[in-house]
């Protein structure tokens, strides 16, 4: 099954991280994580951080546990609100909290992975997979790969 291939390449840790995101959530990544491993150098067996890295990007979703609906609602106020409003929403109670740490994920799923003890390739995507490659500090070719498989260009 693709969840067999997915821990395949998680440890226990990050697998358990990995079982608590949504099945939407997990099906993509998985999607992303197989786009990516079709487009890596066929020499040689993949980097396993690389294949992590897609399988637990979006991690951090898990945190504020917000469904379809309050995701919407989240990415409208980020957009309107700015980055910035992030930090004052996380700072609040109840649902506009979670729409503060929900703009926060990539942040707090690095901060899952690091405490899992993941790969530090893997924390950082986690954290930069939605900023210009100029502030990655992954390598650029495998970013490259990850935020293409990310954005559905693979």
């Amino acid at each position: 099954s693709e969840a067999e291939w997915a821990e395949g390449w998680l440890t226990e840790r990050e697998w358990v991280l990995f079982s608590r995101m949504r099945p939407a959530d997990r099906s993509h990544s998985i999607a992303v994580a197989r786009a990516v491993e079709a487009h890596l150098a066929p020499e040689g067996t993949p980097q396993h951080w690389v294949i992590a890295a897609a399988l637990l990007h979006d991690v951090g979703k898990t945190v504020p546990d917000l469904g379809t609906y309050g995701r919407v609602v989240a990415t409208i106020s980020g957009s309107v609100g700015g980055a910035d409003m992030a930090d004052v929403w996380a700072d609040t109670t109840g649902f506009t909290r979670k729409v503060g740490l929900y703009l926060k994920y990539p942040e707090l799923g690095a901060d899952l992975l690091a405490v899992a003890g993941s790969d530090d390739r893997v924390v950082a995507w986690a954290r930069e997979h939605h900023l210009p490659e100029e502030d990655w500090t992954v390598p650029a070719e495998e970013g490259r790969l990850l935020a293409a498989a990310d954005d559905g260009r693979l």
